[in-house]
């Protein structure tokens, strides 16, 4: 079985929203809380466990993007989808990874922890918009790329 550039494209999109979300809903609580004397070991051990992580996320979720904007197909919601996951990436590269080196050298910095956070929001809307609308090129390619209703 071949998977469609749609189907690679809701794959990379979903798994970066469950990647996300738990980054959203885990990962950065679990940071917040830690006291001011532990914070520059554990925010050590978080970049370099995170980083781990997120190459391949968003390596994979560039190559789906890729993949749709070159071979198509180039539908509105495929567009959409580009879109929320260019937006996420562009929200981890001009905010959160500068972010992170800051807080690396300042510390638990209340400031830039309420950026990081922010920045974060962005990503989870970004990924939850770009698999919704993954979601939504399936569905349609599955109906033969016609509208109905």
């Amino acid at each position: 079985m071949t998977l469609t550039a749609p189907g690679g494209l809701l794959a990379a999109t979903a798994l970066h929203l469950g990647f996300q979300a738990v980054v959203t809903a885990v990962v950065y609580p679990a940071l917040a809380e830690v006291p001011p004397d532990r914070w520059g070991t554990a925010h050590a051990a978080h970049s370099r466990r995170i980083t781990a992580v997120v190459a391949p996320v968003y390596g994979l979720l560039g190559a789906a993007c890729l993949r749709v904007v070159v071979a198509g197909p180039r539908t509105g919601l495929a567009a959409v989808a580009v879109t929320g996951s260019a937006a996420a990436a562009v929200s981890t590269a001009l905010v959160a990874a500068p972010t992170h080196r800051r807080l690396a050298l300042q510390g638990a910095n209340p400031l830039l922890l309420a950026r990081l956070r922010r920045s974060d929001g962005v990503r989870l809307a970004g990924a939850a918009l770009a698999a919704g609308a993954a979601l939504g090129a399936v569905v349609l390619e599955a109906r033969g790329g016609r509208r109905t209703g």
